[in-house]
């Protein structure tokens, strides 16, 4: 009986925990992307400086790019798991 009472109970309540899971993961990622902004602005216009302020910016950008698609990916992953 009390198996019974947890198989229909538990994906009610574990459905929603994993979507909310997705989307506080999604709004952090984003907001390191959002606050990566500006270190890449200023990467930007010290690129001229040299081959070192280059690579970090090239690395600042690789790093903001991956934030930015791991955020929009939890977030896509959050909607198609309520959806289901």
């Amino acid at each position: 009986m009390f198996k019974k009472f947890l198989q229909a109970f538990l994906p009610g309540i574990v459905k929603p925990l994993h979507s909310l899971w997705n989307e506080i993961l999604g709004f952090l990622f984003i907001a390191i992307a959002v606050l990566m902004i500006r270190a890449l602005w200023r990467g930007y216009t010290e690129i001229g400086l040299g081959f070192a302020h280059m690579v970090k910016f090239a690395l600042g950008a690789f790093f903001f790019a991956v934030m930015l698609g791991f955020g929009i990916h939890a977030f896509w992953r959050a909607r198609r798991i309520s959806k289901s």
